[in-house]
């Protein structure tokens, strides 16, 4: 397979193919970093068995079911229960009690949470289990859960995962939000019903929030694993759009390796040492 930097996918060539198949398909490639980009295309090319460049960018341009297993290969699905151990320590021990602690004083009693680029669901499940647990009488919890691929959302919503998926999640937690399946893990009910999945495009410039949060106001916002697929531009305007959303006072946390681009882009501060969660700038 060629590598990453093989010159037959220059810059030159990567911008033809965004033309091309935006031209013959209408399917638009250009958010994606290039190096992502790459990499999806050298991928593609040796999964059709095309011998060279010139051959897979003739199949671009003729094939709308090759165009579109390439956009389909940039949309990453993958996602764990409590991927990041201390981000989510940090959740449960520092940053949710604080926010409750202000939703009980102010009177103010739904905490909000948009988890963005929810794949298939883990990660707002972990947020789920968080709240349950310290949930408060005075205080309940919405949590909104979104994601630009349909099949990723329906299998968030069925809530069915291995038990190898669920090798992060407590023992406590696993017997009382779970119910074993045969070989699965199905989540329970209850829990389900204080979290919408719902499709939604980062990028949408019509809208500043998910419709299904109504009016965005949210406490907190999980952002991971998403930003360092998109170009610098695309990275800016999904930060901008979640600082717009986030309540004064309210918590951005995204991947470790996504820490320098929240930094370079500005609107936020960092609000913790060593995990990759930021909070709002009032300017």
């Amino acid at each position: 397979m060629k590598s990453v930097t093989d010159p037959c996918w220059s810059e030159a060539r990567l911008t033809d193919v965004v033309e091309q198949v935006r031209r013959s398909h209408g399917l638009d490639l250009s958010p994606f970093n290039r190096v992502f980009l790459t990499k999806s295309l050298i991928k593609r090319q040796a999964a059709v068995s095309a011998e060279c460049v010139d051959d897979y960018f003739g199949l671009l341009g003729e094939s709308l079911p090759e165009a579109m297993a390439l956009q389909l290969s940039l949309f990453i699905i993958y996602s764990e229960f409590f991927r990041n151990p201390l981000a989510f320590s940090l959740l449960e021990k520092v940053f949710l009690p604080q926010i409750l602690d202000e939703k009980e004083r102010s009177g103010h009693g739904e905490i909000r949470v948009w988890s963005a680029g929810c794949a298939t669901g883990q990660e707002a499940w972990s947020v789920a289990i968080l709240l349950n647990e310290l949930q408060r009488k005075s205080v309940s919890f919405r949590l909104i859960a979104t994601d630009r691929s349909e099949p990723a959302l329906a299998q968030a919503r069925a809530g069915v995962y291995s038990a190898e998926a669920l090798g992060n999640v407590r023992m406590r937690h696993v017997k009382r939000y779970f119910s074993r399946q045969g070989e699965s893990f199905v989540v329970d009910p209850g829990l389900a019903e204080w979290v919408n999945f719902s499709v939604y495009d980062l990028l949408d410039e019509s809208t500043i929030c998910p419709p299904e949060s109504i009016f965005g106001n949210f406490d907190l916002v999980l952002c991971c694993n998403v930003l360092f697929y998109y170009r610098p531009q695309m990275q800016q305007r999904i930060l901008q759009k979640i600082r717009r959303c986030l309540t004064p006072g309210g918590y951005l946390v995204t991947d470790e390796a996504e820490r320098g681009i929240v930094e370079t882009a500005g609107g936020f501060l960092p609000a913790a040492q060593l995990a990759s969660v930021f909070g709002k700038m009032s300017k």
